[in-house]
């Protein structure tokens, strides 16, 4: 067996400061996995992200404060998960230097989160 597309997920990855990359891992019709670096970047004003499928979010390394439409404010520092549904409407107000995500867009039909169907 043969692997393809190694590599180490956590090394330090270059970018200007209020910069984002993001590099597709995987892609499937029911999910897209996706790494994200942010290097104290923020969605633009007035932007709001509004995607078609679920997001399980986790953060790799360092800190962001994410903003959803109802106002909730979540900071989370590296560790935290959290799923966005569906049409959530979310913005990232802010991320440090060393912010690096993992993102998880899905389909929710038949999905089981541990022990529980969604």
């Amino acid at each position: 067996m043969s692997h393809h597309g190694t590599a180490n997920l956590l090394s330090p990855t270059p970018g200007s400061s209020g910069e984002e990359t993001c590099a597709t891992l995987l892609r499937h019709p029911s999910f897209t996995l996706e790494h994200l670096v942010s290097h104290a970047a923020s969605s633009p004003d007035g932007f709001w992200y509004d995607s078609e499928r679920a997001e399980w979010v986790l953060l790799l390394r360092g800190e962001a404060d994410l903003r959803f439409e109802s106002g909730e404010t979540l900071e989370i520092t590296a560790g935290h998960s959290l799923i966005i549904p569906a049409h959530c409407r979310h913005r990232i107000d802010r991320t440090s230097p060393d912010a690096l995500w993992l993102t998880l867009h899905y389909q929710t039909d038949d999905l089981k989160i541990g022990d529980d169907v969604i």
